[in-house]
């Protein structure tokens, strides 16, 4: 078994210099559109997978038959219209949701004074150690 990258042909190999001078080329030829397709491939991957892709590969598979068309291939363009035209294909927003309180933490609510706040007012408004006192306590009870 022969592990080579480059496998023999099947066809008869020619004795004529030129002729394996021109298969030569070709097969360079071939290698190198291989190996820009490959570069793409891997850059498109890339831009993927940090834009978010759910399905990396369908993703790779759509954005390759996109650009195939198109002579100057920039994979940030396609991967910006992509996501525009498909957001199916990409993740939604990556903040996790904010903790809910649980159901016997009440709000508060804060619409008027409270309770301590009117007491502190009552207290240095009257100047009565009553209600210095009546503040003191619920201070302590809430804080």
């Amino acid at each position: 078994m022969n592990t080579d990258a480059t496998e023999p042909n099947d066809e008869k190999t020619t004795d004529n210099p030129a002729e394996q001078l021109a298969e030569a080329e070709e097969r360079m030829a071939r290698m190198s559109r291989d190996l820009d397709d490959l570069h793409l491939e891997q850059k498109l991957t890339h831009k993927l997978a940090a834009a978010g892709a759910v399905d990396l590969e369908t993703a790779v598979l759509v954005a390759k038959a996109r650009i195939e068309g198109q002579s100057p291939t920039d994979p940030d363009t396609c991967v910006a219209q992509l996501r525009k035209e498909k957001p199916y294909l990409f993740g939604g927003p990556t903040e996790a949701p904010a903790a809910r309180k649980t159901a016997g933490a009440k709000d508060r609510t804060t619409t008027g004074p409270t309770a301590l706040e009117q007491a502190a007012r009552k207290a240095t408004q009257t100047g009565s150690r009553a209600d210095l006192h009546h503040y003191l306590k619920l201070r302590r009870n809430l804080l």
